[in-house]
This record gives structure tokens, C-alpha cells and sequence, in this order.
């Protein structure tokens, strides 16, 4: 009898036990059946130059913006703008950031399909990006005073051949009215400055800053404080452009990493800007993927839109001007190459 009770006293026990456990499960599944599933992991190929524009991508890896959304943002060098857009076009790289050339708005006419999605650097009025420059010496000291004059460019169909365009013709002048030399490089604009091969260059910033401290050069006028003008984004290939959690992840990530420029770099009081809590440590960063020195990146900070928003009504008169000027083979609708919506939702997901 004492046997039989001792089997049927441990067999009461295991089903007790049993039971406990079945119900501790029980109690656990609900916690688990809320929590948000793990964003699947993407390795994404991004062509860029080595230049202070592109200062977001360089913090958003740096800072690991990106791996928080469970992205490993590798950077592609380039040596050019327009291999980048062909690239990216292409499905080579993931994401291009570069200059918004004519050449790239050819390539859209001509069938190539891209998405411009955010702002990778533009003129704004109060910061010196871009600068139309004469000799130190020079008689010139307005836009309308260059008819008849030769101005020095990159190349045809460049940002540069653009803003020219954009400013002698707000001061009441055509391209026709001067004489456009096409130098094919910064060093070679500030060489003809110098020489006084041309009349006037039009010049970027370190550049700027570099020919003012040796003194044979004159900014007659800031490009920001004459026209607002998108002068490059970021787009994204077909394949991204379509899947839409993917973009949306990396814009959220890229939206922390332009917040984070801006703060650092671009926060002006009294006209002047004011260096932020991570001034130093953006300026170090920056000349680490650039291979510039920190004073030279000092000098050559591009405004940004806090939020990495484009400019887009901008877009639409690039198109026009550069139709009008028969440097795009025609006119294309700008609302198939321009998405604002993915960086949208991003900002919305991201919040202030």
C-alpha cells in the first residue's frame, strides 16, 4: 500500500509540474508575439567622390547610423560625376551622391532610369559654397560688368556652365554676351585666374578661401546670396527605388546623419556661423574620408538642408534652363526622376 501511494504521490507531482511549465509558456508566448521583427540586413554599394558634400554619408557610417537599421554602407570611390550616375543607373552601385549635371539629365532623356530622393549639397543665401572670382586687380565689380569677357568654367554642360548661365542672366545678360572657356579642372581655373588668361572664374570653396589668402583673386559674387540652386543629391537604382523599406531605412539613417552635419557645421547666429557641440569631431571625420587636412575642410563646409530635403522646384528649372540652352537632348518631366515621398516617410518614422 505504501508503495502504490509513493507511485501515485509522484505521479500527481509530474503532472503538477508539467502543467506549471505548459503555463509559464502560455504566459510568455504574448510577450514575444508583439515584439517587432529584426530589419532584414542589407550590404549597399554607395558611389561617391571624395568631397566635403558628401560629409552625411561619411557621419552615418562613421557614427554607425546605418548599421542601426541593419545596413553595411560600403563607400565606391569614383574619380567623376558622370561614371556615379551611370553606375547607379546601371544597378552597380546601390546609391550614387554627386553633382546634378546636364550630362545625368541626358541620360534620363536618352531612357536611363534614377531616382533623385535628397539633398547632397546646395547654394544657399549667407554660405559660401560656390563664388564668381576676377583678378584682385580687376576693373570688374558686378556681374553686368562682364559683357564681352572670358569666364573660365570646369566643362560644358557642368554645375559651373549652369550657375554662370542662371547669374549673367539675372543681371541682364546672356551666355552669348560672354565668352564661356572650358578649363577642365579646379587647378586649372585657379591657374587661369592667376595668369589672367580669363576675365573671371567660377570658383568652389576650399578654392575660394585658398586664392583670397594668396591674394590675386576678388569674389564679386556669392552663387547662394544670387539664386538658390540644387547643385547635387542623392539617388538611388531602380532596384532600391522599389523596394520601399529598404530606401525608407537608409533615408532614416541618412536624415540622422545630415541632422547631425547641420548641428555640428551649419548653425549661424548674427550671420556667422557657430561651431556645435560636435564641430571638431565632424571636421575629423570629414577630412578622414576626403584626405584633406582639417584646416582645409574648415573652409569648404556645403549648406545642407537639416532634414537632407531637395530642393525639387529647382529640379524642374535645371530641366528647362538646360533644354533652352540645347544642352539636354529635350525636355523630360521631372516627376518621373524626382521622389520626395521616401524621404517623407523616413523623417516621419524618424520624427523630430
Amino acid at each position: 500500500m505504501k508503495k502504490v501511494s509513493l507511485l501515485a504521490l509522484t505521479a500527481v507531482l509530474c503532472v503538477s509540474t508539467a502543467l506549471a511549465g505548459c503555463g509559464k509558456k502560455e504566459e510568455a508566448a504574448p510577450q514575444n508575439a508583439g515584439s517587432p521583427a529584426k530589419a532584414e540586413a542589407a550590404s549597399m554599394d554607395i558611389g561617391m567622390l571624395k568631397l566635403t558634400s558628401s560629409a552625411p554619408l561619411f557621419i552615418g557610417i562613421e557614427k554607425g547610423f546605418f548599421k542601426e537599421e541593419n545596413i553595411d554602407a560600403k563607400p565606391k570611390w569614383f574619380d567623376a560625376a558622370q561614371p556615379i550616375a551611370v553606375a547607379t543607373a546601371g544597378g552597380s552601385v546601390d546609391i550614387g551622391a554627386t553633382g546634378i549635371t546636364a550630362s545625368l539629365y541626358n541620360m534620363v532623356a536618352g531612357g536611363q532610369k534614377l531616382v533623385i530622393v535628397a539633398d547632397k549639397g546646395r547654394e544657399q543665401k549667407g554660405y559660401s559654397s560656390t563664388a564668381l572670382m576676377v583678378p584682385k586687380d580687376s576693373p570688374v565689380k558686378s556681374i553686368a560688368e562682364l559683357k564681352g569677357k572670358k569666364i573660365g568654367i570646369t566643362q560644358t554642360g557642368s554645375t559651373y556652365h549652369y550657375m554662370t548661365g542662371r547669374l549673367l542672366e539675372k543681371h541682364g545678360l546672356t551666355l552669348k554676351d560672354i565668352e564661356l572657356v572650358p578649363l577642365n579642372s579646379i587647378k586649372g581655373l585657379m591657374e587661369s585666374l592667376k595668369s589672367k588668361q580669363v576675365d573671371a572664374v567660377m570658383l568652389n570653396e576650399p578654392n575660394i578661401t585658398a586664392v583670397l589668402k594668396e591674394g590675386y583673386g576678388r569674389v564679386i559674387s556669392q552663387v547662394g546670396d544670387e539664386i538658390e540652386y540644387q547643385t547635387s543629391g542623392l539617388f538611388f537604382s531602380p532596384k532600391l527605388a522599389g523596394n520601399k523599406d529598404l530606401a525608407v531605412r537608409f533615408l532614416k539613417a541618412y536624415a540622422k546623419a545630415t541632422r547631425y552635419y547641420y548641428d555640428a557645421v551649419l548653425v549661424q547666429k548674427d550671420g556667422k556661423i557657430v561651431p556645435g557641440a560636435n564641430y571638431d569631431e565632424v571636421v575629423k571625420i570629414i577630412a578622414k574620408y576626403t584626405d584633406q587636412p582639417e584646416e582645409n575642410v574648415k573652409q569648404g563646409l556645403p549648406y545642407m538642408d537639416r532634414d537632407g530635403k531637395l530642393l525639387a522646384s529647382d529640379i524642374k528649372t535645371q530641366v528647362d534652363w538646360y533644354a533652352k540652352e540645347k544642352l539636354i537632348d529635350k525636355a523630360i518631366d521631372t516627376k518621373g526622376i524626382v521622389n520626395t515621398e521616401l524621404l517623407d516617410e523616413a523623417l516621419k518614422q524618424l520624427g523630430k
